[in-house]
């Protein structure tokens, strides 16, 4: 191969990555070939194989990744020698650029076009005139129900170890996949921290999952009952469902199908949601219906965040996100974490809070 045909791959690479982040593609499409095959041929492989690592592989490639551009950069600088500034400038711009780019595609290719599949209230039978204030003042009390009932059965009972992966809540995990409708299933995540623990911290992020690696990372203070929910939103990331509101939905009935203490966890987290879904004059008469066990559960999630997390680096952090998840083709960004609760009110369910699909 010539030299000038060397050359020529990296705008080829630039023009590819732009057409894949601007060009229309078919949801439909999307679905059937990539989230409900490509990708779950490729998930159960590689979580299987990150699930045996003890540390987060998506570190290693932070730290090797970032290594590389710094030496790069540096290497660059010395042969240029001091009297190129600009081509200096221009040649790590341009790698900069190139290596984004193929970390982009990744990007896709392994997990981020599921951003752009079917949404889930299009393949569940879903009925928009539900969504009413009387339905989640509704919901809200029978979420509270279930708090008060279940909270000192999930504390007798416990939770397991920060970083097993609960077999209670991975068998529900399968069979929610199966309820919506999924013939080939991923795998669960182990639970990792990371060394971006301290920024989730200060940032008020509980977790994420690595879009390289198909890990699941988790915050290292999060209480016992929270777990259960966070890790159960973090694999309906490795689900393939990419909008936080659908994963939200998805975690919180995996918890559902759980034992009490799964289940507790997902009521917990729903409260949260569903109480500010509530008209303002109905939250204090419905707050005050909780019992103390739940409350004093709230009280401490409060407290853990808020004894550590930077108000300005967490607003930093979300407008970040919410960008984020804009470029990828989620409208409403960081909001859509409230569809949860849109999804709750619409959706029908049979019994057991089994979802009916079309």
């Amino acid at each position: 191969m010539t030299r000038g045909g060397v050359g020529r791959w990296r705008p080829a690479l630039v023009l590819v990555a732009i057409a894949a982040a601007f060009v229309p593609m078919p949801a439909v499409a999307i679905e059937r070939f990539y989230s409900a095959g490509l990708y779950l041929t490729l998930q159960p492989y590689l979580t299987s194989v990150s699930n045996r690592v003890p540390f987060a592989l998506f570190d290693v490639l932070i730290v090797t990744a970032g290594g590389a551009w710094l030496g790069s950069t540096a290497v660059e600088v010395v042969r240029t020698g001091r009297g190129s500034s600009m081509r200096q400038v221009r040649r790590i711009a341009a790698r900069t650029v190139v290596w984004a780019a193929a970390l982009y595609l990744l990007f896709l290719t392994i997990w981020g076009l599921n951003y752009r599949r079917v949404p889930l209230a299009g393949k569940l039978q879903f009925d928009a005139r539900a969504v009413s204030p009387e339905a989640a003042r509704a919901l809200a009390l029978t979420t509270i129900a279930e708090l008060n009932r279940l909270h000192d059965r999930a504390h007798a009972r416990g939770w397991p170890p920060p970083d097993a992966v609960a077999v209670p809540l991975a068998q529900s995990f399968a069979g929610v996949q199966r309820q919506l409708g999924a013939t080939r299933l991923a795998v669960p995540g182990r639970p990792k921290q990371t060394l971006l623990d301290l920024y989730f911290r200060r940032a008020s992020v509980e977790g994420m999952t690595d879009p390289y690696f198909l890990e699941t990372l988790v915050v290292s203070d999060l209480l016992p009952f929270e777990r259960p929910f966070v890790v159960g939103h973090e694999w309906s990331h490795l689900a393939g469902y990419g909008d936080e509101g659908e994963a939200n939905f998805v975690g919180w009935l995996t918890c559902l199908g759980g034992r009490e203490p799964e289940q507790y966890s997902g009521w917990l987290f729903l409260y949260g949601e569903v109480i500010r879904a509530v008209r303002g004059r109905e939250r204090a008469e419905l707050s005050a219906r909780l019992e103390s066990g739940p409350r004093e559960d709230l009280r401490a999630i409060i407290v853990r965040i808020e004894s550590e997390a930077s108000p300005r680096l967490s607003a930093a952090g979300w407008r970040i996100y919410d960008r984020y998840l804009k470029a990828n083709r989620i409208e409403a960004g960081a909001a859509s974490y409230a569809e949860v609760v849109r999804l709750a009110l619409g959706v029908r369910f049979g019994p057991g809070w089994i979802p009916k699909r079309k």
